[in-house]
This record gives C-alpha cells, sequence and structure tokens, in this order.
C-alpha cells in the first residue's frame, strides 16, 4: 500500500475546490484487478462529495463492459461536474501504467453519467449488449453498456 500511496503522491489530484484522496489500493473484489480507490473531496469543507476508483488492468471484461473507471457522486452534490473533473485529474496517473486509452462504460438510460462522460472529453463508441455469462449481468445489471473512450 505505501508504494502505491507514492505514486499517488507524486501527482496533483486537485482542482480547484475538488481533491482525490486515495482511500484503498487493492485487487477489485468483483473486477479482480489491481485499484485505486479515491474518495472525492471538498477541499474548503473537508467533506466527501463522492468516490471514484481507476482499475489497473486492461481486460477484455475492462474494456467492454466494466471500464478502467468506476464512479459515484453523493445526491447531495450532483450538478457541479465533480465526476467530470476526477476523470481529468485521473489521466495521467492511468497513463502512468501505460492505460491509454481509457475505457469507460455506464448504463445507456443514465443520461447524468453520459453528460459527465461528454464533459470530460470522452468519445461515445458504441452501445454493446452484455453478454448472459457476465458477472455484470449475474449481479442485476444492466443488459447494455455504453462505452466511451477517453
Amino acid at each position: 500500500m505505501n508504494e502505491a500511496f507514492e505514486v499517488v503522491r507524486s501527482l496533483d489530484l486537485r482542482q480547484g475546490d475538488l481533491e482525490l484522496r486515495l482511500a484503498d489500493y487493492s485487487v477489485h473484489a468483483f473486477h479482480q484487478v489491481p485499484t485505486y480507490f479515491f474518495r472525492m473531496m471538498s477541499v474548503d469543507r473537508d467533506e466527501e462529495l463522492g468516490t471514484i476508483n481507476l482499475r489497473i488492468g486492461s481486460t477484455p471484461h475492462i474494456e467492454r463492459y466494466a471500464g478502467h473507471i468506476g464512479y459515484g457522486v453523493h445526491a447531495a452534490y450532483r450538478g457541479h461536474h465533480f465526476a467530470a473533473r476526477s476523470l481529468v485529474l485521473l489521466r495521467p496517473l492511468a497513463r502512468s501504467f501505460g492505460i491509454d486509452p481509457l475505457w469507460i462504460t455506464c448504463d445507456p438510460e443514465n443520461a447524468a453519467s453520459r453528460r459527465t462522460l461528454e464533459i470530460a472529453g470522452a468519445e461515445f463508441v458504441e452501445i454493446v449488449d452484455v453478454p448472459e455469462d457476465c458477472g455484470i449481468r449475474k449481479y442485476g445489471g444492466k443488459l447494455r453498456k455504453c462505452r466511451y473512450r477517453l
């Protein structure tokens, strides 16, 4: 874990009133790839705004269905582009691991996530069907995913 913190410490993960703070580095329980877990924090109020994680691995499952990044903004803080700004802040860390492009997915009907990805500069590529044997689908996930490239 110390090594993970050192990698992150070398980057500026702050933009205005937003800062990403590393909360954990471990193998993602579901996607089974090393993952950096961050808290989106308000610098001024020292409050958590949401969470975001960067999955370090480029498996077909990650690139096609799960994405390299997962995020969520707490309801009270939505509408301020914290997720889009966080995506931009994580790009240098992803590139340092050779992840370029970043693949990010969302549900087709999730207009807020789609807008977040567009604000961050991601390009819509396609909508794919999630296979029946995919874990995302097994645990209640949607049948289709939008794929974006950043």
